[in-house]
């Protein structure tokens, strides 16, 4: 038996497809195998939970629910390294869309339907997303940093200010106070 090009692994998601050896651009990576269900089954399995549905057109799904369908742990990314291909009509493929390191998480990019149905609530965890929200992030404090200098300085100039108004009258206050020779009656 030929050594397998992958192996399923802890992901930031959950359980994911990783390379353990090089695999070259275009090159076959694995298949997705399940029963081939009608559109409508599919549906009503989504809406009870099930996750691992592959439309091949508008008539038919597989459905890659079995532990034994290795693909349904390839896991979603916005700048994915492979891609489904169907071949001879309803076989699902995944293949190289560029050369793959050895031990780099294998990812598709599963559509915009799925992302929308799943994904958005959760956030996407691929590294380009998690690299443009650590980035947006790192603005928005520098931006909150530079907001609270400038409250602290301008508070700075308001006592500052205002210490400059009260002297004269605190200066004018202690003369007059010492021309005060009598003691005050009650």
């Amino acid at each position: 038996m030929p050594k397998r090009s992958f192996r399923v692994g802890r992901s930031r998601t959950g359980l994911g497809l990783f390379a353990t050896q090089p695999i070259k651009k275009r090159e076959y990576i694995v298949t997705y195998r399940g029963r081939r269900i009608a559109n409508a089954e599919a549906d009503r399995l989504e809406a009870r939970g099930s996750r691992y549905m592959f439309e091949i057109n508008s008539r038919w799904t597989i459905d890659g629910s079995p532990r034994w369908n290795i693909a349904r742990y390839v896991n979603h990314s916005c700048r994915p390294n492979a891609e489904a291909i169907e071949r001879k009509g309803r076989v699902i493929v995944y293949i190289a869309r560029r050369k793959i390191k050895p031990d780099e998480e294998i990812t598709v990019d599963y559509g915009k339907d799925y992302f929308d149905a799943f994904i958005t609530k959760s956030r996407c965890l691929c590294v380009k997303c998690r690299e443009r929200r650590a980035e947006r992030q790192a603005k928005y404090r520098a931006k909150l940093k530079r907001a609270a200098k400038r409250k602290a300085a301008t508070r700075k100039r308001r006592t500052a200010k205002s210490a400059a108004k009260a002297a004269p009258r605190k200066a004018a206050a202690r003369k007059t106070a010492g021309f005060r020779t009598a003691p005050r009656k009650r």
